[in-house]
């Protein structure tokens, strides 16, 4: 294999990965006081994970596992990994509070009443496990789609660009997804960025380490497997946190609305490069 398709290949990864650090460029123009702008955001984040999720991740996982076990056989393990997933997550779930409580939050007026301080910090420490626990399903998102994009462009350049533009355009949402949570949480536009910013760079990080590790039994069945994985955790946090949290700071309505145009963009976009 030659050296310039490697580098071609991992800069290509590289840019759709820090494609989620112009979504987390959002967070410099939120403002703190709107929470129905906090409202639409965060179910637009949901809109892209289950609409990216049911639509295209599951999708293909689905065509790999049945090209590795047959169309019936394929399905079911595609399903098993999806609820699995669900179910990872969930344990997970269990364990970032106190990831959350880790990091620093701050009040944004230090004259506010003791009592509604602690309401006041308790709303930004959801706010915080939801920008975490959403950093975190994007990271592990990003590793096995890294290194999709990277054997891809490896394989066929035209494939690659195509592949990679589409995932950056996926990475936009998603990084404004880690972005305003974690921003309405700490009123740090660095800390808002940076998450996201980490988020994206599971995409270079996948290409080279799921490179280096299984490029001698990476196939259909793996690829499947993590990809139906990845599914259900992400249909799991859009349900579990985004959506809850959107109606909490904001009308149940405006939580929808941002739900339909987050799908709305995923739906496009994957027209676009289709």
């Amino acid at each position: 294999m030659e050296n310039h398709s490697i580098i071609f290949a991992f800069g290509l990864t590289l840019l759709a990965g820090l494609a989620t650090g112009i979504g987390s460029l959002m967070a410099f123009f939120a403002n703190l006081t709107n929470r129905k702008f906090l409202s639409v955001a965060l179910g637009f984040s949901a809109g892209v994970m289950i609409y990216v999720s049911l639509v295209e991740i599951f999708a293909k996982s689905r065509t790999a596992l049945s090209v590795a076990l047959g169309e019936k056989d394929g399905y079911l393990v595609a399903v098993l990994a999806f609820f699995s997933g669900m179910a990872l997550i969930a344990i997970i779930d269990k364990f970032i509070p106190s990831v959350a409580d880790a990091i620093e939050v701050s009040p944004a007026n230090d004259k506010v009443e003791d009592a509604s301080t602690e309401i006041y910090m308790e709303e930004q420490r959801t706010l915080l496990k939801t920008g975490v626990f959403t950093a975190v399903a994007l990271a592990i998102h990003n590793f096995p789609e890294g290194l999709a994009t990277f054997v891809s462009a490896v394989n066929d350049t035209s494939l690659g660009i195509s592949i990679a533009s589409a995932i950056a355009i996926h990475n936009i949402p998603e990084g404004i997804a880690v972005a305003v949570p974690i921003y309405y949480a700490t009123q740090s536009k660095r800390k808002a960025f940076l998450y996201s910013f980490l988020s994206g760079m599971a995409e270079p990080i996948g290409a080279l380490v799921g490179y280096m590790l299984l490029q001698s039994f990476f196939n259909d069945l793996t690829f499947g497997i993590l990809f139906a994985l990845v599914a259900g955790i992400m249909v799991f946090i859009a349900l579990d946190e985004l959506l809850p949290t959107a109606k909490r700071y904001g009308e149940h309505h405006l939580a929808i609305y941002g739900l339909v145009s987050g799908m709305a963009v995923m739906a496009v976009s994957l027209w676009l490069f289709m």
